[in-house]
């Protein structure tokens, strides 16, 4: 992620390898503001469906 002028945070590549750092920081989000997917299947990683 990189903050920018107004320090909002953005992901440096909008396609990333799974990592567990990906799934902490989205996770840590108090806004849940992080979304991951499976990029094959669309499937949502986080946040969970309910």
């Amino acid at each position: 992620f990189r903050l920018d002028a107004a320090r909002q945070s953005h992901p440096l590549h909008a396609e990333q390898d799974a990592a567990e750092s990906l799934l902490a920081a989205a996770e840590g989000c108090p806004v849940e503001a992080i979304a991951i997917t499976v990029l094959e299947s669309g499937e949502a990683v986080f946040p969970p469906e309910e």
